[in-house]
């Protein structure tokens, strides 16, 4: 079957490239390999620059529950803290939540999705042929790669990153629990950080992320937490206090910062596939978002005929990208490093509470400016 545009995964970037295009009257098809809903392995803290796009688009996180944040604490395996107002706040709701609502509103507008899962991602004279493990193909003008974190498509596509050391491991999990609705709170521990945030169903996301050679030296995640992760006393108080609501923590492991090809074998990479933030900056999921809109404006461009070739298409994304992002990305890694080392975050920490406006400062560096429409 034929289609404009194919978008292989259903996570934020593909969800509301499928909006967007079908809005355009774009024919879309979306291959995702899981049923919605579900649970994903995410901070799902949300930047508020992503409002007025979502708002386009025709979702209304609080319609829904979000939780309205607008406080940031952190604080180091020394108990050394800070708190600080966030510039442009943001909102709390799960994946569970705004995947599946996004995916009905993409079918609403015209949108197919079908769960499946690509094996091969084919191009030749000027179209695409993707196989799904089902035996099936599917051709489009356009593909775009939204397939998160890590893939076998990757390995396909023999995209460099994949090669790579991917030394990273993250868990997350919902709690239920005393905790404000309006704050974020970050905390640093050997090897790795942790986040909370509530979510629409009025639970704790606890989510984090380690170096995986610290976590292997532990039998479970159970003693590595008690272990290693409760070594930040302020988050030892909140994680004694919270019960776990899931039947055991979500994990991923082989997570990886290294920087990714935009355009791989003429696929536009969106969200995580074409490069994630370090989590400790907070805003991989309006990257995710924004990301899809700047690959459906310039698509609807291409297919009209405004932009007159792919290449131009694919450069136009690639310099639209990096002017977007590459400065985000940039912040993100050094933040990361500088609190990794435990006698550098206090000291950090000891600046940024004489001179709270560089707190500030700091958190714009890793976040955009409200989206425009």
């Amino acid at each position: 079957m034929k289609y404009q545009v194919i978008i292989v995964g259903g996570g934020l970037a593909g969800l509301v490239s499928a909006i967007d295009l079908s809005q355009q009257n774009v024919k879309v098809l979306l291959i995702e390999k899981y049923k919605y809903p579900k649970h994903k392995v995410c901070g799902e803290y949300i930047s508020n620059e992503v409002l007025p796009y979502l708002f386009k688009l025709g979702y209304n996180p609080f319609d829904f529950g979000a939780k309205n944040i607008n406080q940031l604490t952190f604080s180091t395996v020394s108990n050394a803290s800070v708190s600080t107002p966030l510039p442009l706040g943001g909102f709390g709701i799960s994946r569970y939540s705004i995947d599946a609502t996004l995916a009905e509103l993409a079918i609403s507008f015209g949108a197919e999705i079908i769960h499946d899962t690509v094996t091969d991602i084919h191009f030749e004279n000027e179209k695409f042929i993707i196989t799904t493990i089902t035996n099936n193909n599917y051709r489009s003008d356009v593909t775009i790669g939204a397939y998160g974190k890590r893939s076998n498509i990757d390995k396909k596509l023999s995209r460099s990153f994949i090669k790579k050391s991917s030394p990273y491991l993250s868990v997350k999990a919902h709690y239920k629990g005393s905790f404000p609705d309006n704050k974020v709170s970050l905390h640093t521990f050997d090897g790795g950080y942790c986040g909370l945030s509530k979510v629409e169903t009025d639970h704790i996301n606890v989510c984090y992320i380690t170096d995986y050679n610290s976590f292997k030296k532990y039998k479970n995640i159970e003693d590595f937490q008690k272990q290693v992760v409760s070594q930040n006393k302020q988050l030892a108080k909140v994680l004694e206090s919270l019960e776990m609501v899931f039947e055991k923590p979500l994990t991923i492991s082989q997570v990886s910062f290294s920087s990714k090809k935009l355009v791989e074998n003429h696929i536009l990479m969106c969200g995580d596939s074409a490069g994630m933030i370090h989590p400790l900056a907070g805003n991989g999921m309006s990257m995710a978002i924004r990301s899809g809109q700047m690959a459906s404006n310039l698509i609807g461009e291409f297919i009209s005929g405004k932009i007159a070739s792919r290449q131009q298409l694919e450069e136009k994304y690639m310099h639209t990208w990096r002017g977007e992002f590459q400065s985000r990305l940039n912040a993100g890694h050094i933040i990361a490093k500088l609190f990794k080392n435990n006698f550098l975050s206090n000291i950090i920490v000891s600046i940024l509470k004489l001179c709270p406006r560089l707190l500030s400062y700091i958190i714009r560096r890793t976040h955009g400016k409200p989206m425009t429409v």
